[in-house]
């Protein structure tokens, strides 16, 4: 290993406290470069750098994995420059390749149905707290920290809404489906009972969390205990999941953009719309599917 790496190596692992596999990775990365520009990396432009990204992409690694690679060549000639091995950095100015942002995951509507099923045969307390955070979370679109530390009265039964206060203090009013509202009220009195006369200002009280409130950790195991419990892969779901859920199936049955960015309490129009990629595709599955040309075909 050259010289210039194996310094940069021990810096990141002793200054920085990098992990074995980290370091292993700017190991791999920094020879494959080092070979790539015949084993003199001090004599490097950032035409080189832009030749070993093109070098990469004919021989078809990920968008992903070539930032990767440029990232581990951005830290290594930050470094040489810092210590004066080399006059000028040719990595600082190159920009990585755009990567595709992953379409959010979601549950089917029947996947939801099967969820909620197998959380109705529990009537302890902590089944009722959690059917009734599982069909408000899908019915309202929360956040997980949302859901979790909403204040007792956030409920308006006779206007059937509720208030939100998102991302930095910002106040929605979300309407809240009439299946979620009667779970709520007939959870009033499992609260009643858990709390035995003692005062909480949570919804979703819990004794055992400093914060007064079941955490987002425990709705989070409770919810993949669930999956189970319902048949459906516990790695396929997660409060986020329960979110991108609500606004795919929404979007599905033809409620308008802005509306549901509004439920959401998204800032910007533009992170609402990928739902749209994935009901977009759903159509074109559909149409491939069961158009009648597609079935002559078959």
């Amino acid at each position: 290993m050259p010289k210039n790496i194996e310094l940069f190596i021990d810096m990141m692992a002793a200054e920085k406290g990098a992990s074995a596999n980290t370091v292993d990775a700017y190991r791999r990365d920094l020879e494959q470069f080092c070979e790539f520009v015949g084993g003199n990396e001090t004599n490097v432009e950032m035409k080189n750098i832009e030749q070993f990204v093109s070098y990469l992409s004919e021989k078809a690694f990920s968008p992903k994995t070539i930032s990767r690679k440029l990232s581990s060549l951005r830290e290594f000639y930050k470094f040489l420059y810092s210590e004066k091995i080399i006059d000028d950095n040719p990595a600082a100015n190159i920009i990585s390749p755009k990567q595709e942002k992953p379409l959010p995951k979601f549950l089917t509507e029947d996947e939801v149905k099967n969820l909620v099923d197998a959380a109705e045969s529990d009537l302890s307390f902590s089944g009722r707290r959690l059917i009734s955070m599982l069909k408000l979370m899908y019915a309202c679109g929360l956040r997980v920290s949302e859901l979790v530390s909403l204040p007792e009265r956030c409920i308006n039964f006779e206007k059937k809404q509720l208030i939100v206060f998102g991302k930095g203090s910002k106040e929605r009013i979300v309407p809240v489906a009439d299946a979620a509202i009667k779970e709520i009220m007939e959870y009033g009195e499992f609260r009643d009972k858990y709390l035995n006369k003692r005062k909480s200002p949570w919804l979703f009280p819990s004794f055992a969390a400093k914060s007064g409130h079941i955490t987002r950790d425990a709705f989070f195991k409770n919810i993949k205990n669930l999956a189970v419990k319902a048949g459906i892969s516990p790695q396929k779901i997660s409060p986020h999941v329960l979110r991108h859920s609500f606004a795919t199936h929404l979007l599905s049955h033809n409620v308008d953009l802005r509306s549901v960015q509004k439920m959401l309490g998204h800032e910007d129009i533009s992170t609402t719309e990928i739902y749209t990629h994935i009901v977009s595709q759903k159509l074109r599955d559909e149409v491939r599917k069961k158009h009648p040309l597609s079935k002559r075909e078959k």
